[in-house]
């Protein structure tokens, strides 16, 4: 990974084989950055999205594998118990234009993948609603 950071604005490039959350997650924690927007775009070969089920108030997530194009990244960051939590959905394209997207769980880099963070000052902690889905929360000043 090669990034360059100016005021809230940073540029990340990631290499082949890299996973893209750890790599996420590794930049909010070398550069302090605890709240903030996501958007990327790149290439992967091996992928996992998800959906929550309303009815179970379940996680199921599929793992693709193969050449895709990532169509589209974007999400959020926020903290969780003092660590960097990645909200991210995905879209991937595989070689027939067919996209199939997510929230995204893994994702390793095959070629490329350009992406940008947005950081803010502002303070944002997830925390669990009565079904453990972690919410969005505004901590008050």
């Amino acid at each position: 990974m090669e990034y360059q950071r100016q005021n809230h604005f940073t540029f990340l490039r990631l290499e082949k084989g890299e996973e893209l959350l750890e790599a996420l997650s590794f930049l909010c924690k070398k550069e302090n950055i605890q709240a903030g927007m996501v958007s990327g775009i790149g290439a992967t070969n091996d992928v996992t999205v998800g959906l929550l089920d309303t009815e179970k108030m379940a996680f199921c997530s599929n793992t693709y594998t193969g050449d895709m194009e990532i169509t589209s990244i974007s999400g959020n960051i926020s903290q969780k118990n003092g660590e960097p939590y990645l909200h991210l959905h995905i879209n991937v394209a595989d070689e027939s234009n067919r996209v199939i997207g997510g929230h995204l769980s893994r994702c390793v880099i095959s070629v490329t993948a350009e992406i940008t963070v947005i950081s803010s000052d502002m303070k944002t902690q997830r925390v669990p609603d009565e079904n453990g889905i972690h919410l969005l929360h505004f901590p008050k000043s």
